[in-house]
């Protein structure tokens, strides 16, 4: 569980760093220059993201149980999952959906934290789901105090809603039936 805890720390630690200190972010990335204040954000959020995989494996392993999910709140967590990979899409595919979720990658964390934590009931689930919707809620009120920065993403097109929603579904949809067993060893429906 410590690996995982410093995992989430050093991840959302990074992830955080705007904002905290805005100021000083700013000010490292003019330093180093975009490029390798990017390669250096990207790499702390690596190592801090395996450590999260390696230390979520090891505590699956002796797991201690917090509380039970009733077995209907698996329905409710599919439901919330939904919208999940259609909105982490139109964060790149620019259209209606962006415009109106305002922060779409955020409201998918939101989505997809919330819906884990209704359907786990481990104390390594709800530390890791947890953590990460509370740092989507503070990232999500921070953006309003923030200056926007751009997000690289396609052109904006009238189709881009729908690709982000047919191929958002279609991902759900491999995950429902095969994916999410595979990567993680759990079937979302039992």
């Amino acid at each position: 569980m410590t690996m995982m805890i410093l995992g989430l720390v050093i991840f959302l630690g990074m992830h955080s760093v705007a904002i905290v200190a805005p100021a000083w972010r700013d000010a490292m990335a003019a330093r180093l220059g975009a490029g390798a204040w990017k390669g250096l954000y990207s790499l702390v959020s690596l190592v801090g993201f395996l450590l999260i995989l390696k230390g979520y494996a090891a505590a699956r392993l002796e797991p201690t149980l917090v509380w039970v999910p009733p077995t209907g709140l698996r329905h409710v967590a599919a439901l919330l999952m939904l919208p999940v990979f259609p909105l982490l899409l139109a964060t790149y595919l620019p259209g209606r959906i962006r415009t109106v979720a305002q922060h779409p990658m955020l409201a998918a964390v939101k989505f997809w934290a919330l819906a884990h934590l209704l359907a786990n009931g481990m104390l390594a689930d709800l530390i890791l789901f947890g953590s990460l919707l509370a740092w989507a809620v503070l990232d999500r009120i921070s953006l309003k105090r923030r200056a926007p920065r751009p997000v690289p993403t396609a052109p904006t097109k009238p189709w881009n809603d729908v690709l982000a929603v047919a191929l958002g579904l279609a991902v759900y949809a491999g995950f429902v039936m095969n994916w999410h067993y595979r990567l993680f060893g759990v079937s979302p429906f039992g």
